[in-house]
Parts: structure tokens; sequence; C-alpha cells
């Protein structure tokens, strides 16, 4: 066997010296020419109008145009090291080609109906909670419990009184600071953040609801890009202070190894199918329970997984399934991000420099509660801070997988999760509270 593996991936000449014949540069791990190759006629179907449509040609458009912009952006000095990379350059490079009209608008409305009408973010999302959590050490699951709201609480915390202090000091009034920009910012995302909170805001301030979102958007917007910068931020600082960081565990105090798998795309087929019982096991008590359905089925998947009532091969499966996902679509989904929820024009027009230093604040102040008050519960500050703070400050389900993305701890998506499902509805909950006393 090892002979053989040799043959395949060596050559020899006359002299007996051996040569690698893995090829050196790659893109979706795939030579680089033969990427060239398929970007091209992906190009040239998408110009001249022969692009499949449905999920065959938004989903390649989204591959080849994804791997291509997180393949420059992981290899760009400044922005892999300090603005998320790829990341980043997938999400902004895309939302630069909507803004600038250099996308097909064709390319545009069929990305956007894949990613929300065909529901393809809500199936990255499945595969990667129902993997990460089944995938998971039991013991760490109930040792996390409750505590995990102690950071969440932390970064609201943060979020407000860092955001105030500076809000003041660029010329916001403190309702400006706090119910502009510091709420909707932490609110967990466009659906279940800004648009409820416009209707909380309508019914005690007045006005439409409408007048509101177009308030409360910018600060969104620009959040979740401080978000994710911060997010490869805080990946660095784990880097150089090792104490610092679980290296994608929440836990501090708590090592397990992890059990070698041996892939099997029997096993992958099951942990789809886990996934996609999962998902529409959340949607229909969704309809029954006042929860966000993600929020729900964290609450189930995590519940089977501590009884211990899944079998092996279920477990087994939704992991390898969860792993194959992020592996090959992470960038592509990024890029259907950029398209289909990130308003370039939006981001462009809150660019005030008392606005950015406020919104700064905001995102600052999540990361510094969270991070503090993880650490007195017993979690790693980088870890919590940006599971419990970042994912509480950026756009929701899209705002998680960018995050996590940029950080590179994505098996920290329940968290996150949780973060933007059950941190935003407690968000919802303080602004009507809150309302009432700045105004």
């Amino acid at each position: 066997m090892e002979q053989t593996a040799k043959k395949i991936t060596y050559e020899t000449d006359r002299k007996g010296n051996q040569f690698d014949l893995k090829p050196k540069l790659t893109v979706f791990h795939t030579p680089v020419l033969w990427f060239g190759i398929f970007a091209a006629i992906t190009i040239v179907s998408m110009y001249t109008g022969n692009l499949p449509g449905g999920m065959i040609g938004s989903l390649l458009v989204m591959i080849i145009l994804g791997e291509a912009f997180g393949w420059i952006g992981d290899r760009t000095p400044i922005m892999k090291t300090f603005l998320g990379g790829g990341a980043i350059l997938a999400i902004f490079g895309s939302a630069y080609m909507v803004y600038s009209g250099f996308l097909p608008e064709s390319i545009t409305t069929s990305v956007t109906e894949f990613m929300k009408a065909a529901g393809f973010l809500d199936f990255y999302i499945a595969a990667l909670i129902t993997g990460s959590i089944l995938g998971m050490n039991s013991k760490i699951l109930v040792k996390v419990g409750l505590r995990y709201f102690v950071p969440i609480f932390g970064a609201v915390i943060g979020a407000i009184v860092i955001a105030s202090i500076v809000g003041a000091l660029v010329g916001f009034s403190l309702q400006e600071a706090i119910l502009v920009i510091t709420l909707p910012i932490m609110g967990g995302g466009m659906g279940a953040g800004a648009v409820p909170m416009s209707q909380i805001y309508s019914e005690m301030l007045g006005n439409e609801p409408s007048y509101y979102i177009s308030m409360l958007v910018p600060a969104l917007a620009l959040g979740n890009v401080f978000a994710i910068v911060f997010a490869s931020v805080l990946d660095m600082v784990g880097k150089k202070f090792p104490s610092l960081t679980g290296n994608g565990q929440l836990i501090s105090g708590f090592n397990y190894e992890k059990t070698k798998q041996k892939y099997d795309i029997g096993k992958m087929g099951v942990g789809l199918l886990a996934a996609l019982t999962f998902f529409t096991v959340g949607n229909l008590l969704g309809a029954f329970i006042p929860l966000h359905p993600y929020a729900i089925m964290i609450i189930i998947v995590a519940i089977t997984k501590i009884a211990n009532i899944i079998p092996p091969i279920v477990l087994e499966g939704a992991s390898q399934w969860y792993q194959f996902v992020a592996s090959n679509w992470t960038f592509a989904l990024l890029f259907g991000i950029g398209v289909a929820y990130t308003d370039l024009n939006t981001v462009l027009e809150a660019l005030t420099v008392q606005y950015i230093l406020t919104v700064f604040g905001v995102v600052l102040g999540a990361i510094i509660g969270a991070g503090l008050l993880g650490k007195l519960v017993g979690f790693y500050p980088i870890e919590a801070a940006i599971t419990a703070g970042l994912c509480m400050a950026n756009m929701g389900g899209t705002g998680d997988v960018a995050v996590l993305s940029a950080s590179k701890r994505m098996e920290l998506m329940p968290f996150a999760q949780i973060s933007s499902r059950l941190g935003g509805a407690l968000i919802l909950l303080l602004s009507g509270l809150i309302i009432p006393l700045l105004v």
C-alpha cells in the first residue's frame, strides 16, 4: 500500500531523485490551470446569458467567484492579517460587483433567489449546527449550560457602556448612541433584529417602521464589517497569546481527544438527512413555540446529544457532512451573502467619522464585556468574545458565518447561533424596556 502511494505521489528521475507530482498551486483543491479553465467557462456563460438557471448556475458562480476572492484575500498581506482575509473579500468583493453593476442583473437575481427563496443559507447553517453539536463531546454541552448567557449579558452591557462614552465624545446623544446605533447592532440581524425592532420603535415613538429601518440598517451593516475585522484580529491575538484561546474550544480546563474518523460517503448521506430533519423539526416546533427555528433546532440537537439517543452512524455522518460543507462551500456562501444580504450603498452612506467611531465602540465593548465575563465563568476569553460578543454584533446567520470564517473557528457555530437568535430576542426585550427611559 505504501509503495503504491509513492508511485502516485512521486516521479523518479534517472539519478534516483524523487519529484513531487502534487500541484504546487491550487484553488479550491484544483490545479490553478484547471480552475482557470472552469472560471473562464463560467464567466463567458455569465456575460453571454447562457449560464444555466436555478441551483446549477447560481452555485457555479458562487463557487468560482467566491473561491477566487477567497484565494486572493487569504494571500493579500494587509487583508489577510488585519481585514479578515478571504472571508471579507468574498463578501465585499461580491457586494461591490452588485453595487458597480459589474455582476449581470440576472445573476444577482438568481443568486439572491438561491440564497433566500431556495434556502441555501439555511441549508448550510443546518449542516453546521447539526454536525458541530452531534460531533461535540457531550460533557462540554453539559458544562456550558446556562453559563453561556453570562458573556452574552457582558457583551450587551459592554457595548452600551462603551458606545455611550464614545457617542458622548463625538457629539451623539445617549438616545442616538443606544437606540439608533447600539441596539440594532446587537439585535441579531435584519429579520430577527432590525425589522421587529422598527415595529417596537414605531409603536413607542411614532412614525412608520420604514423610517426607523432606514436609521437602523446603516448601524447593522457597519457593525457587521467591524465584527468581521475584529474576528480576524482576535485570531491573531490568540496566536500571540495562546493562554487566551482554546483554538475553537469554548471551555477552559477541559481537554479531550478527538476521535479520528474514516470518511465515508454513505455516512455523509446520513449526516445530510439528519441536518435536514433537525432543521425541519425546528421549523415545525417554531409554529407553536415563540422562538426562532434555529434556536429550537439547537436545543433539540443538544438534548438528543446529551441524552445519548442518537446512533453512532448518525453522529459520525452529521460530523462528516458538516466538515464537507464547511470545507467546500464556505467561500461560495460568503459570495452569496455579499450579493443577497450586503447593501454596499447603505454601508457607504454611514461612513461619517462620528458614526464609525461609535459603531467601533459598540463592537469593542461587546468584545470586552463578553471576554471578561466569559473568563469569569470558565470560558476562554477569545472564544467567548467571538461567540457571545462578535456574533451578537454581526448580521445574524450571515454574519455568524463570516465572523467564524474570519476567526477560523467554524466549529463554534452552535454558540454563535445562540448569540444571534436567543441573544437577539434578549435585545428586543431590552429595547422595549430602555425606550421609555431615554425618551
